[in-house]
Order: C-alpha cells, then sequence, then structure tokens
C-alpha cells in the first residue's frame, strides 16, 4: 500500500515514523511500575471478560466465542496497529484518488505533493491521536509479525498503557479502580463483535460503501490533511477557521448517498459505544467502588478538551462527533432497558434490521414500537 498503481497515495512507512517521532512521551515511570501496570491491564482484561458476559448475557452460558487477542501497547504499538488497519479499510479509497490522480487539475498538484509529504501530515494526525486513546477494539485488525489479531484478521483489543496511566494520574483517581474500569469498556466492545457474527461484515460493508460512494477530488482531501497537520505545527492561528466553518474531513466529503449511509454508520456507532459506557458504569458498582468519583471526572474532561487547539482538531478529525455518540448511545440504551430489561435490549443484535436508526437513537422509545410491539403483534 506505500505503493498504488505505481504511484504511492500515502506512504504508510514514513506515516508510522513521524508519528512514532513527534508522539508526545508518556509519563515518567520507572521500569519496575511499568511493568506492574502492563500486568495488571492484562489481568484486569481478563476479569472485565465475564463481568461483562455476566452483566450483558449477550453470550449464552456454554458457549465460547472466537477469542481475538488482548495487547498492552505503547503509543508507537498503536500507532503502527491503527495504521495496518487503515491501510486495510481505506484501500478502495486511494486506489479511487489514484485514478483521478492520473487527470484533471488537481491531479498534477498531487503527484508534486508526493506521497511522502502526505505520509508526513497523516503521520502528525496520528501523533495527536496516539497519546488520547485509552483503549480500542480493532475491528478491522490485520495481523502482523509484531500484531496478532484473530484467526480470520477480524479483531484485537489494544489497551495504551502509558495513556492510561497519564489520565488517571491527571484525574487524582485510584489507579487500580481506572484500569479495571476502562477495561470493562473495551471489553464490551470486544464482546459485541465476538458474540455477534454478523456485526463485523456489516458494519465493513456500510463502510465500504461509504468509501465507494465517495466522489471527491483527492486535493480536497490533502487540503484537510494540511489544515489539521498545520494546527498542530502552529502553522495556523489558534481559532481560525476556513470558508466551510470548520467542517470535520467526514462532513466534507459527503455526497448525498454517503450522508444516507453516514446517518446509519452514526447510529450503530452510537449504539456500540453507549452500549459499553453503560457496561462500564452498570458493573462499575460491584468490581470498581469508586465508578461514581471516576465517571464524573471522566466526563467533565471528555467535555473540556485539553486547549482551543484541542477542541479545534477534535471537530476537523469528527471526534466531537464520537463524544456525542458516547452520550446519545447511553441514554438510548439505558431508556430501553428500563423499558425492556437486558434481554429485551438484546433484541438489538438480532439482526441488521433491528440495529436503531439514527432517529430511533433520538427516541428510544420508537425503536421498542418498531422492534418489540411489531414482534407481539
Amino acid at each position: 500500500m506505500t505503493s498504488i498503481g505505481g504511484a504511492g497515495m500515502v506512504d504508510w512507512n514514513l506515516a508510522v515514523a513521524t508519528a512514532t517521532r513527534l508522539v508526545r512521551p508518556g509519563p515518567e515511570i520507572s521500569r519496575e511500575e511499568a511493568r506492574e501496570v502492563v500486568a495488571e491491564l492484562r489481568r484486569h482484561a481478563k476479569a472485565a471478560e465475564e463481568h461483562v458476559r455476566s452483566f450483558t448475557r449477550m453470550i449464552p452460558e456454554g458457549t465460547e466465542p472466537e477469542d481475538t487477542p488482548v495487547l498492552v501497547v505503547d503509543r508507537a504499538g498503536w500507532i503502527k496497529a491503527n495504521v495496518a488497519g487503515f491501510r486495510e479499510l481505506l484501500r478502495p479509497l486511494l486506489e479511487k484518488m489514484e485514478e483521478r490522480r492520473g487527470g484533471g487539475a488537481g491531479g498534477a498538484v498531487l503527484g508534486a505533493v508526493g506521497s511522502k509529504v502526505t505520509g508526513v501530515e497523516v503521520g502528525m494526525l496520528l501523533s495527536f491521536l496516539a497519546s488520547r486513546v485509552l483503549g480500542q477494539y480493532e475491528t478491522f485488525a490485520p495481523a502482523t509479525r509484531e500484531l496478532p489479531a484473530s484467526a480470520d484478521g477480524g479483531g484485537r483489543l489494544l489497551l495504551v498503557a502509558p495513556n492510561i496511566v497519564h489520565v488517571e494520574r491527571e484525574l487524582e483517581v485510584d489507579p487500580h479502580d481506572f484500569r479495571l474500569w476502562v477495561a470493562l469498556h473495551e471489553e464490551t466492545h470486544r464482546t459485541q463483535f465476538t458474540a455477534v457474527p454478523w456485526l463485523r461484515d456489516h458494519l465493513q460493508g456500510e463502510i465500504q460503501s461509504f468509501l465507494d460512494e465517495t466522489d471527491v477530488d483527492p486535493m480536497t482531501v490533502l487540503e484537510r490533511l494540511r489544515e489539521a497537520a498545520q494546527s498542530l505545527a502552529g502553522g495556523r492561528p489558534e481559532g481560525e477557521e476556513g470558508e466551510d466553518g470548520g467542517r470535520s474531513l467526514v462532513e466534507i466529503v459527503q455526497t448525498p448517498a454517503q450522508r444516507e449511509i453516514l446517518g446509519r454508520l452514526t447510529a450503530v456507532m452510537s449504539l456500540l459505544e453507549g452500549h459499553a459506557d453503560y457496561v462500564m458504569d452498570g458493573v462499575g458498582p460491584e468490581v470498581v467502588s469508586s465508578v461514581g468519583e471516576i465517571r464524573e471526572k471522566f466526563q467533565q474532561r471528555r467535555a473540556r478538551g485539553a486547549s482551543r487547539l484541542d477542541q479545534a482538531l477534535r471537530k476537523l478529525l469528527g471526534l466531537d462527533a464520537k463524544l456525542r455518540q458516547y452520550r446519545d448511545g447511553e441514554r438510548f440504551v439505558r431508556a430501553v432497558v428500563d423499558e425492556v430489561g437486558m434481554d429485551g435490549f438484546n433484541r438489538v443484535w438480532t439482526s441488521p434490521n433491528t440495529l436503531p436508526t439514527k432517529a430511533e437513537i433520538a427516541k428510544p422509545e420508537d425503536w421498542i414500537a418498531r422492534v418489540h410491539r411489531k414482534a407481539e403483534s
């Protein structure tokens, strides 16, 4: 993928090297303490598996879904893992952009800029994200020599140790409780995809449909990458917005067909993120004694962002939308469980047809009426 059609759109190796070089160092910690943190996170990941299964009841007793690896990584490890996933997921879009680069007004300019410049810019964005992610279930994760994945290349769970330590210190919360709390969230994502076999293929199909519908001048995407990279490098005044009013990368490339697909994707991601938040807090009181304090402080941190620069980048990268997904999805899950119980909520995993729409995320009673009342009539 560093060379598509003989002329690379993105130098992925350079993206990894750039991100690894620019990412901020993690918190100061002794080698012995680092080993203890890694060992504890692995223990918590294992314990979280049982807690999540018991609470969600998504996996029937006596059945064992396909296992996926749990990896405790540093920031460089997170970067390498995500670049591997991006290369696979974005392949159709980059091939399409490569074809368009061959002609048209923007093609010659993009060819002059070259894959190495694009690789540097992608690396700068990854360096920004790598210090913020606490954990991640990689749904589309090709196995590499350094980073194993499930047998069919369908997933691995990452826990980013230095970021977890950084946040627990910043929030001044109990580190052992916080580490388990994070593990509960990420384990819920792993359970979602291992307990619901069709979910990965459905999500991949929606994403590929979104990418297939992309009809965008390659220079537009490149320009948005440059804007974000310049913000990181201090090359753009803080708070300055372009003609688009500071829209995110995803919003900029939408066609009418993509808006419809994006609505469905937003609903699914809201469900997955909100469900994970609901589970981590639902399990919490039994096994995380300070869950109330952790949630309150963590929500405040999510809401405020680190700085005006951080807020601008979050908007450009679409991370503000992700924060709304946590909030809206958790409200949906809570409302449905309160009305029809956990088993009633679990009907959501029956098929793609029982997933909530974007409108139903905002009005859970409509999902209940469609899925439950219709089934009972």
